[in-house]
């Protein structure tokens, strides 16, 4: 009986904001990639993300392998976009001695 070759389809969605998830879950390319580069197996993976099948996994290590540039350029500009909102949360309210200002708030409240 001869083997059926079928392509599958990358299980990887572009949500409204542009984030890549894997499927239908929360878990995004950046979370499976980082895994990944860390050295993760896809079964440690699947261990850490229940959620995302092991042939997924593949899958998306797979679709890495094959778009390193496309997929690193991605990254490095989801990177950018997280430095960009974390600098500007900390030009807000500096993070810096947070604890002790809480802590001064809460008794002067209770004073």
């Amino acid at each position: 009986m001869p083997l059926s070759l079928a392509t599958e389809p990358v299980p990887l969605i572009s949500d409204a904001d542009g984030i890549v998830r894997v499927g239908k879950t929360r878990v995004t390319l950046d979370t499976v990639v980082g895994a990944f580069q860390e050295g993760a197996t896809a079964e440690e993976i699947a261990q850490q993300y229940p959620s995302v099948s092991l042939a997924d996994i593949y899958a998306v290590i797979a679709y890495y392998l094959r778009r390193t540039g496309e997929v690193d350029a991605y990254l490095n500009e989801r990177k950018k976009l997280g430095d960009a909102v974390r600098a500007e949360n900390e030009a807000r309210s500096d993070p810096f001695g947070l604890r002790a200002r809480l802590l001064a708030r809460k008794l002067s409240k209770g004073a």
